[in-house]
């Protein structure tokens, strides 16, 4: 099933993240963007790099675990015996309600958010910064997963299944797609939207603290962290310390989480810039509302 896997995930990432990179191109709710293939390219780049490592270290441990979570017993899954249907949509929404509490935990816990920022700091945020993780942070997360995996009791087969489901979904909100917000709004009832995932890459931190959901929107919901914007064209996406000139490149993503300059986070709230204007603020801050 991990040989499937190899040829199967890339291609279709590659087919997925092609056709909204010319939607983009025609149809983006952020306009003006230069460069695009550059962008994407060092975006890719890094992505198919994690890949490659996840592959070649973590896909044999995950087989491995999770045959030997099913030989034993062992984790939540196996407690009952559940029909094959039952089961499968339980270890899809089970696991992605882990997804919501680790992707929480790296806003929250400064070493994880060192690395986690480099994903924020993309300014111009399109479906290619669904691949844009610092290495450190795919190690740190597929390293923590192989514990996750049998505590939660699941095959193999039904993580390939999870992520095959959570591929398409996070390039699609990652996307620089224009779409009416009424088409968005029913989306948004069960998946995590563009519209919502905008708000998440805000440089305003309170609304960066927000939507951490990965397939389903209803764990924001649930939890208290769902927030949108009604003028969500305006957002300033990216972070507010963060130069262009020091997270386009593949050197400088990855080097990005030792520089204390560039990745401080203060509690509760990042501090403005001293040449930031403390009314555009407000302003900003104002636009934020909750909707459903």
């Amino acid at each position: 099933m991990l040989d499937v896997e190899t040829f199967v995930k890339p291609i279709g990432a590659a087919t997925a993240l092609g056709i909204l990179w010319l939607i983009e191109g025609v149809l983006p709710m952020f306009e003006g963007r230069v460069n695009r293939v550059r962008h994407g390219l060092a975006n890719v780049v890094l992505g198919v790099g994690n890949a490659a490592i996840v592959a070649v270290v973590f896909a044999g441990a995950t087989l491995l675990v999770t045959e030997w979570a099913r030989e034993h017993g062992i984790g939540l899954l196996n407690v009952f015996a559940l029909p094959t249907a039952v089961r499968l949509t339980l270890a899809v929404v089970i696991f992605d309600a882990w997804q919501y509490l680790w992707h929480r935990l790296n806003h929250q816990i400064p070493v994880l958010w060192r690395f986690h920022a480099v994903h924020h700091a993309d300014r111009a945020m399109d479906a290619s910064t669904a691949l844009r993780f610092h290495t450190g942070e795919i190690i740190l997360s597929s390293t923590v997963r192989l514990a996750v995996i049998p505590i939660l009791g699941m095959t193999v087969g039904e993580v390939l299944v999870y992520e095959s489901v959570l591929l398409p979904i996070i390039l699609f909100h990652h996307s620089n797609v224009s779409m009416p917000n009424r088409v968005d709004t029913w989306f948004r009832w069960l998946i995590v939207t563009p519209w919502m995932h905008w708000v998440h890459h805000s440089s305003y931190q309170p609304e960066t603290d927000s939507n951490y959901s990965s397939i389903f929107s209803f764990w924001d919901r649930l939890f208290g962290s769902f927030r949108l914007r009604a003028d969500a064209d305006e957002i300033q996406l990216g972070l507010e310390n963060m130069r262009q000139s020091e997270w386009a490149d593949l050197r400088g993503m990855l080097t990005m989480p030792f520089r204390r300059d560039l990745v401080r986070r203060d509690r509760g709230r990042r501090l403005p810039d001293a040449g930031e204007d403390r009314h555009r603020r407000s302003e900003r801050h104002a636009a934020a509302r909750y909707l459903l």
